[in-house]
């Protein structure tokens, strides 16, 4: 029988002795095979994965069921809460008529449960604030932010080589815009000029209107201390992972800001982190929503950079999880190491949409089972092709899969309950408060405070010089006339008067002198 093959085909794919998380079940000629397992091996997740869909296809709801599943095997998990409404997870899902009659078709018991939840936030409204320092973001992630071209990005890399060679740390963008100030206009212009090359106003100019219309959104709070401990994101709570959810839902109109952020994250963990190799489970899962926003008019410095941490970062024990509406919002470079590919239906309403349908399809081992062209534009609403690494790195069959539902709640907390998860957290206190440490601002200031004191007393010292110099001039005429023959004659000749008329001898002298010069 063709679902009988088919069964055993999934078995003999997805079967493995090794921690798996649980997918779902395989779905053949229409009908659900429960006993064909789908899972998902979790020495591979770190092998990366994709999670694609069109809206409302039920993506998030994966995400969660991933999430779920790694925080019940003790494996921490982050990811980017879009819309607010992962939050949940911190409570018991509740059963319903949906639920049961999924369940019931997969063979599983349902059991909600609760997750241990941290909350995290960018404007700090929402969660506890994740900061950065503007040095540890790097002129290459602050390039994507600010949408600098190849000359402002340029410049912003002499900031940061300057700040690095001169120890001048860049908290935040007040120490940004003094740094750059102080190398254009400032007494460090005449400085840098032989070793780093001039800075023109115009250039600078551009660069800090930049730096203000970020400020101007609000979100230029993520930058400074106390800067985000990575720490934080690998911590348990009676033996299951942490779900450490950034919720974004108030900057949504700045997505460049969050998704890069993301990134950054990322680079500190494969910096901070010693090498693992491969593990029977993974240290973190670090989930990407949204990932064409990552992409996004990105330059090359910027895509090389999630190229190489992509390529890296799985021999440190994590895994990386992009999901997004389609294949292509991911570059090739990037995909071609996405081993783990659970792809929700694709709407080919248009030519273009139909042209990507094609693609993705490509990207799948061949199946006997199915016609992948109509079978994927017929995918119900938590039904997802699947294809993933084996235990031993061999890609699976191509499996039509129903998936399991999440065993939390499926929606947000309420206002009351959203609070009180705050309110009992440590990360948001610790986070809270921003503090302002010595930094290059006030480094600079105390420098540039000196060097107009020194230059208003040198220019004093110039005031009075020409004084001295007059006085010690008519000294000097003084002595050279009263050293000269004539005025020395004089001068004898005045004190032989004096003393003639004191004593009553000068007229006997002359008139003896007279005398004895006759004779």
């Amino acid at each position: 029988m063709p679902n009988e093959k088919f069964r055993e085909a999934i078995l003999k794919s997805y079967t493995s002795n090794l921690p798996s998380i649980y997918l779902g079940a395989g779905i053949c000629n229409n009908e659900i095979i429960a006993e064909a397992k789908v899972n998902l091996p979790m020495r591979m997740m770190n092998r990366h994965g994709l999670v694609t869909g069109a809206t409302g296809s039920g993506k998030t709801r994966t995400l969660q069921l991933l999430a779920e599943q790694l925080s019940a095997a003790g494996v921490p998990v982050f990811m980017p809460d879009m819309k607010g409404d992962l939050s949940g997870m911190a409570k018991e899902g509740s059963v319903n008529d949906k639920i049961n009659e999924r369940v019931q078709a997969l063979g599983i018991t349902y059991t909600p449960t609760a997750f241990p939840v941290e909350i995290y936030s960018l404007s700090g409204k929402l969660g506890a604030q994740m900061r950065a320092t503007v040095t540890e973001f790097g002129p290459t992630l602050l390039t994507k932010i600010l949408e600098l071209n190849d000359t402002q990005s340029g410049v912003l890399n002499i900031l940061f080589k300057y700040a690095d060679d001169k120890n001048l740390p860049i908290v935040d963008f007040n120490d940004l815009k003094k740094v750059l100030n102080y190398l254009t206009e400032g007494p460090g212009a005449a400085e840098i000029k032989s070793d780093y090359g001039k800075i023109s106003s115009a250039t600078a100019s551009t660069i800090l209107r930049k730096i203000v219309a970020l400020e101007q959104q609000g979100v230029d709070q993520i930058f400074g201390e106390t800067s985000f401990d990575i720490e934080d994101l690998f911590q348990k709570v009676d033996g299951k992972g942490v779900i450490s959810l950034l919720n974004v839902a108030d900057i949504q109109s700045q997505p460049a800001i969050f998704s890069t952020f993301m990134l950054a994250l990322l680079a500190e963990i494969y910096q901070r982190l010693p090498e693992a190799g491969d593990l029977d489970k993974p240290k973190l899962i670090f989930f990407l929503d949204e990932a064409h926003l990552l992409f996004k008019d990105a330059p090359k410095a910027f895509l090389d950079q999630i190229d190489q941490v992509v390529r890296l970062i799985r021999s440190k024990g994590v895994g990386i999880f992009f999901c997004t509406q389609l294949t292509q919002d991911v570059p090739p470079s990037v995909l071609a190491q996405l081993g783990n590919r659970v792809h929700h239906v694709i709407r080919a309403f248009t030519p273009n949409d139909v042209k990507a349908l094609k693609e993705t399809i490509k990207t799948f081992p061949k199946s006997e089972f199915y016609d992948m062209e109509q079978q994927f534009t017929q995918l119900g609403t938590g039904q997802a092709f699947i294809t993933v690494l084996n235990e031993k790195g061999v890609p699976t069959e191509t499996v039509v899969t129903h998936l399991a539902p999440p065993a939390s709640f499926m929606g947000p907390l309420s206002d009351s309950e959203y609070k009180n998860q705050l309110n009992q957290s440590d990360l948001y206190k610790k986070y809270k408060d921003a503090v302002d440490p010595q930094s290059a601002f006030e480094i600079l200031s105390e420098r540039m405070q000196k060097e107009e004191e020194e230059e208003a007393e040198e220019k004093a010292s110039k005031a009075e010089a020409p004084k001295r110099t007059s006085r010690k001039q008519e000294k000097s005429t003084l002595e050279e006339v009263m050293s000269s023959p004539v005025a020395k004659q004089v001068g004898r000749e005045l004190v032989r008067g004096v003393f003639g008329m004191l004593f009553g001898t000068t007229t006997t002298r002359r008139s003896s002198r007279k005398r004895s010069s006759i004779f």
